[in-house]
Protein backbone atom coordinates (compact mmCIF):
# COMPACT_ATOMS: atom_id res chain seq x y z
CA UNK A 1 0.00 0.00 0.00
CA UNK A 2 1.53 3.28 -1.07
CA UNK A 3 1.25 6.65 0.58
CA UNK A 4 -2.36 8.41 0.34
CA UNK A 5 -2.59 11.13 -2.84
CA UNK A 6 -5.47 14.57 -3.11
CA UNK A 7 -6.95 16.05 -5.31
CA UNK A 8 -9.07 19.36 -4.29
CA UNK A 9 -11.13 22.25 -5.52
CA UNK A 10 -11.04 25.21 -4.22
CA UNK A 11 -14.11 27.42 -5.26
CA UNK A 12 -15.22 31.16 -4.29
CA UNK A 13 -18.07 31.93 -6.45
CA UNK A 14 -20.97 34.17 -6.40
CA UNK A 15 -23.82 34.93 -9.28
CA UNK A 16 -25.74 37.70 -9.04
CA UNK A 17 -28.17 38.63 -11.16
CA UNK A 18 -29.56 41.95 -11.67
CA UNK A 19 -32.68 42.92 -13.06
CA UNK A 20 -32.46 46.82 -14.40
CA UNK A 21 -35.57 49.07 -13.73
CA UNK A 22 -37.11 50.82 -16.41
CA UNK A 23 -35.35 53.93 -14.99
CA UNK A 24 -32.08 52.50 -15.69
CA UNK A 25 -32.02 49.97 -18.78
CA UNK A 26 -31.69 51.53 -21.73
CA UNK A 27 -34.53 50.64 -24.28
CA UNK A 28 -32.73 48.75 -26.85
CA UNK A 29 -30.68 46.38 -24.51
CA UNK A 30 -30.91 43.45 -22.31
CA UNK A 31 -32.59 44.47 -19.02
CA UNK A 32 -30.44 41.38 -16.82
CA UNK A 33 -26.97 41.70 -15.82
CA UNK A 34 -25.40 38.31 -13.95
CA UNK A 35 -22.23 39.14 -11.99
CA UNK A 36 -19.96 36.01 -12.20
CA UNK A 37 -16.56 38.38 -12.34
CA UNK A 38 -14.48 37.55 -9.47
CA UNK A 39 -15.19 33.68 -9.10
CA UNK A 40 -12.41 31.27 -9.32
CA UNK A 41 -11.53 27.55 -9.43
CA UNK A 42 -8.61 26.08 -8.42
CA UNK A 43 -7.43 22.41 -8.81
CA UNK A 44 -4.75 21.14 -6.53
CA UNK A 45 -3.00 18.00 -6.73
CA UNK A 46 0.82 16.80 -5.84
CA UNK A 47 1.59 17.88 -8.95
CA UNK A 48 0.52 21.29 -9.33
CA UNK A 49 1.38 24.72 -8.34
CA UNK A 50 0.99 25.48 -5.32
CA UNK A 51 0.83 21.15 -4.53
CA UNK A 52 -1.49 19.48 -2.11
CA UNK A 53 0.07 16.74 -0.41
CA UNK A 54 -1.81 17.06 2.91
CA UNK A 55 -5.82 17.41 3.98
CA UNK A 56 -7.37 17.38 7.07
CA UNK A 57 -10.96 17.76 8.47
CA UNK A 58 -12.12 17.99 12.04
CA UNK A 59 -14.23 19.85 14.16
CA UNK A 60 -12.63 21.41 16.88
CA UNK A 61 -13.94 21.60 20.33
CA UNK A 62 -13.55 24.31 22.53
CA UNK A 63 -13.09 23.87 26.03
CA UNK A 64 -13.92 26.28 28.45
CA UNK A 65 -14.14 28.93 25.48
CA UNK A 66 -10.67 28.27 24.25
CA UNK A 67 -9.02 25.58 21.98
CA UNK A 68 -5.27 25.46 20.22
CA UNK A 69 -4.62 23.66 16.95
CA UNK A 70 -1.75 22.57 16.10
CA UNK A 71 -0.88 22.15 12.58
CA UNK A 72 1.55 19.21 13.30
CA UNK A 73 -0.75 17.01 14.97
CA UNK A 74 -4.15 17.13 13.31
CA UNK A 75 -6.95 14.93 12.50
CA UNK A 76 -7.43 13.72 9.34
CA UNK A 77 -10.34 11.21 7.41
CA UNK A 78 -10.56 8.21 8.55
CA UNK A 79 -8.57 8.17 11.78
CA UNK A 80 -4.92 9.38 10.07
CA UNK A 81 -2.80 11.43 11.82
CA UNK A 82 -1.21 14.59 9.95
CA UNK A 83 1.52 16.16 10.71
CA UNK A 84 2.21 19.47 9.00
CA UNK A 85 5.56 20.17 8.96
CA UNK A 86 7.57 21.51 5.89
CA UNK A 87 4.69 22.15 4.67
CA UNK A 88 2.73 25.34 3.75
CA UNK A 89 -1.26 25.73 4.08
CA UNK A 90 -3.16 26.79 0.76
CA UNK A 91 -6.35 26.80 2.18
CA UNK A 92 -8.08 26.78 5.30
CA UNK A 93 -11.98 26.72 5.34
CA UNK A 94 -13.38 27.51 9.01
CA UNK A 95 -17.30 26.94 9.78
CA UNK A 96 -19.09 28.05 13.10
CA UNK A 97 -22.02 26.07 12.59
CA UNK A 98 -25.45 27.66 13.41
CA UNK A 99 -25.91 25.71 16.76
CA UNK A 100 -23.41 27.51 18.02
CA UNK A 101 -24.15 29.71 21.26
CA UNK A 102 -21.44 32.61 20.44
CA UNK A 103 -18.68 33.67 17.99
CA UNK A 104 -15.33 32.06 17.63
CA UNK A 105 -12.35 34.36 17.03
CA UNK A 106 -9.53 32.55 15.42
CA UNK A 107 -6.24 34.12 15.00
CA UNK A 108 -2.03 33.02 15.47
CA UNK A 109 -1.40 30.76 18.35
CA UNK A 110 0.16 32.76 21.62
CA UNK A 111 2.93 30.47 21.72
CA UNK A 112 4.57 29.55 18.26
CA UNK A 113 1.92 30.77 16.35
CA UNK A 114 1.09 30.39 12.69
CA UNK A 115 0.40 33.66 11.07
CA UNK A 116 -1.14 32.38 8.07
CA UNK A 117 -2.54 35.76 6.91
CA UNK A 118 0.27 38.08 8.39
CA UNK A 119 0.88 37.93 12.74
CA UNK A 120 -1.74 40.18 12.70
CA UNK A 121 -4.75 38.23 11.38
CA UNK A 122 -7.71 37.77 13.26
CA UNK A 123 -11.11 36.48 12.39
CA UNK A 124 -14.51 36.19 14.22
CA UNK A 125 -17.48 34.13 12.86
CA UNK A 126 -20.63 34.83 14.49
CA UNK A 127 -22.83 31.45 14.42
CA UNK A 128 -23.45 30.26 11.19
CA UNK A 129 -20.66 32.22 9.47
CA UNK A 130 -18.14 30.11 7.51
CA UNK A 131 -15.20 31.55 5.57
CA UNK A 132 -12.68 29.76 2.83
CA UNK A 133 -8.77 31.28 2.77
CA UNK A 134 -7.14 30.77 -0.12
CA UNK A 135 -2.89 30.97 0.10
CA UNK A 136 -1.77 29.99 -3.04
CA UNK A 137 1.82 29.03 -1.78
CA UNK A 138 2.00 32.31 0.16
CA UNK A 139 1.65 31.15 3.53
CA UNK A 140 4.50 30.56 6.17
CA UNK A 141 5.91 27.22 6.44
CA UNK A 142 4.58 24.51 9.00
CA UNK A 143 7.52 24.05 11.52
CA UNK A 144 8.41 24.12 15.40
CA UNK A 145 7.55 28.29 16.14
CA UNK A 146 5.15 28.04 13.61
CA UNK A 147 2.38 25.96 14.12
CA UNK A 148 -0.69 26.74 16.42
CA UNK A 149 -3.82 28.88 15.48
CA UNK A 150 -6.06 29.73 19.18
CA UNK A 151 -9.53 29.83 19.04
CA UNK A 152 -11.42 31.86 21.84
CA UNK A 153 -15.18 31.28 22.59
CA UNK A 154 -17.65 31.58 25.30
CA UNK A 155 -17.98 28.10 26.26
CA UNK A 156 -18.19 25.03 25.26
CA UNK A 157 -18.46 25.84 21.36
CA UNK A 158 -16.90 23.73 18.29
CA UNK A 159 -15.55 25.02 14.98
CA UNK A 160 -15.64 22.80 12.04
CA UNK A 161 -12.08 23.39 10.13
CA UNK A 162 -10.69 21.98 7.10
CA UNK A 163 -7.20 22.53 6.18
CA UNK A 164 -5.32 22.22 2.50
CA UNK A 165 -1.68 21.64 2.97
CA UNK A 166 1.70 21.48 0.59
Amino acid sequence: MGADTFKASVQLKTAVQQTLGSDTAPAASATTITWTDWDFTHSLSATSTPPLSKHAAFQQALTDGAATIDLTALDGLGGASIDGTGLKVQALKLRNPSTNSGSISIAPGAANGYDFLGSDMKLTLQPGDEVLLYAPDTADEIGATDKTLDLAGTGSEALDVEILMG
